[in-house]
């Protein structure tokens, strides 16, 4: 499970809320089945930093590529329209 250059090699990493799981490849987490294939914003993970914005109700509202500044413009504005929808 190291689908990005090998850059988390080895088992897994000890943060303490997830597990690696495989993002592409034969065999993806069944998360990113959904994000890459059923939901708004389908389309291969480019790469390890891939944003989506997900609301409340678990719908992907969002889908930012890698090089995007998680603090840019257009993603504060969506974070803004999502916040502002409860």
């Amino acid at each position: 499970m190291n689908d990005f250059g090998l850059q988390e090699p080895g088992t897994s990493i000890s943060f303490p809320l997830f597990i690696k799981i495989s993002v592409t490849g034969k065999a993806p987490h069944p998360l990113y089945q959904h994000l890459t294939e059923k939901s708004s914003f389908p389309g291969p993970v480019t790469w390890n930093f891939q944003k989506y914005l997900v609301d409340r109700s678990g719908n992907v509202t969002g889908r930012y590529d890698p090089g995007m500044d998680p603090l840019s413009p257009a993603i504060r504005a969506d974070l803004e329209r999502a916040l502002a929808r409860g």
